[in-house]
């Protein structure tokens, strides 16, 4: 049968949500386990019990809206995403996934029907990582792969003094269930609007995400020598100028391989002095690329840049790996279930990679997970204003929530 999905109650939805932590310019401030997110949180779990879901909260945070199936001994099928956003957010990144997931469960229960296994909608804790280092903690502590003492020991960005098991007890979200109980899905799905332009420039409302790209988080050091900055200019060791060089050289390399790259941080710079030759720079760069063994060429190229400046200028470089995300493929018996409901709604898609890396990422090395994707104004997104249209909001459930559906067995 075919379920009433109500896209006017899901924007509206969506809409009822942004209100929360609304700022002046119509972008939302939604920083994880902060007052704003706790509001936000309450609002999922009273729309939740009004569905007929169970709600339980694990010890990181994460929210689980289960709403049951006709075979208790079924593992759940998940949907979801977030509800954190970062300090200058807009309306729809993470809470579309979420919201999404909530509006198959209304369906069924204004139907009066149920899947054969259970349906789960997660809220998962602290994606963003603005308030909480790392990004998307939650759902790696759930899987196994961040120690779960480590996410509650991690320091609020802007207040050290605070943790986040500190958060988590001040606004009442510590809960008791074990994380990882989220292994134990039988599946998991993810909607999400796509954080670039691809898929409005080519006016097609569904991306169907292939695999996450992998990431690699870099610090990189310049030593050099410092010397008085009215010295002749032969002969100087500036860290400084080779560090110049080398941002440039990364997205020169990127444009060359077709991957992405970017300096992201001044960590550190000595002396910091306006009389002084700079002997010291660290700064922060993050590579990523959509092929297989991309990212090792494009390390590979900017080794040999850097090999070629330090020659020139008699300074060194070390390139320190700090961090990153694995290139993690999504489940293609759930991708085909995806395509076929975009098919049947008849709807135009696409296959295309993930850039960022989302809490799917996560989730999809444990689980069988499939990442959508529908498009944004502009590509805009993280930004107050990041913007979908109410056909596009429509388009992605159409796509998702049969195919969520067909996973848990179907409408009994």
């Amino acid at each position: 049968m075919s379920l009433p999905f109500s896209p006017d109650r899901f924007w509206q939805s969506l809409e009822e949500m942004a209100r929360i932590g609304a700022t002046p310019d119509g972008g939302v401030r939604r920083l994880a386990l902060s007052a704003e997110d706790s509001e936000a949180r309450a609002l999922l779990r009273d729309w939740g019990l009004a569905a007929g879901c169970e709600v339980t909260v694990d010890r990181l945070g994460s929210m689980y809206l289960t709403y049951a199936g006709t075979d208790p001994a079924a593992a759940p099928v998940a949907v979801g995403s977030h509800l954190d956003s970062v300090p200058t957010g807009g309306k729809y990144d993470g809470p579309y996934g979420v919201l999404l997931g909530l509006e198959i469960v209304r369906a069924l229960h204004e139907a009066g029907k149920r899947t054969r296994a259970p349906i789960t909608v997660v809220n998962w804790t602290n994606e963003e990582g603005s308030r909480f280092t790392p990004s998307m903690s939650a759902s790696g502590g759930a899987m196994g792969l961040i120690d779960e003492a480590t996410v509650l020991a991690s320091p609020d960005n802007f207040d050290p003094s605070i943790t986040y098991g500190d958060a988590l007890k001040a606004t009442g979200w510590a809960g008791d269930a074990d994380p990882a109980r989220a292994r134990g899905f039988a599946a998991y799905y993810e909607a999400h609007i796509e954080q670039g332009p691809i898929l409005e420039r080519e006016g097609i409302p569904i991306g169907i995400v292939t695999h996450c790209i992998g990431v690699e988080q870099w610090t990189v050091v310049v030593t050099g020598r410092d010397g008085h900055v009215g010295s002749p200019m032969e002969g100087r060791h500036d860290a400084l100028a080779g560090a110049a060089e080398l941002v440039l050289a990364l997205e020169r390399v990127a444009h060359a391989t077709g991957g992405m790259a970017t300096a992201t941080r001044l960590l550190e710079l000595e002396p910091d002095a306006r009389g002084n030759i700079p002997s010291l720079v660290r700064f922060a760069a993050n590579i990523r690329h959509p092929d297989a063994d991309g990212n090792a060429r494009m390390e590979a190229a900017f080794r040999e840049a850097a090999a070629e400046m330090t020659a020139r200028r008699g300074v060194r470089v070390e390139i320190q790996r700090i961090g990153g995300y694995p290139r993690v493929p999504f489940a293609p018996k759930l991708l085909d279930s995806l395509r076929n409901a975009a098919s049947a709604a008849q709807l135009r898609h696409r296959d295309m990679p993930g850039p960022i890396p989302q809490d799917a990422l996560h989730v999809g090395i444990v689980v069988p997970s499939a990442l959508m994707f529908i498009p944004c104004h502009g590509g805009v997104s993280h930004h107050p204003a990041e913007s979908i249209s109410r056909e596009w909001c429509a388009a992605g459930l159409a796509a998702m929530g049969p195919a969520v559906i067909e996973a848990a067995g179907g409408v009994a």
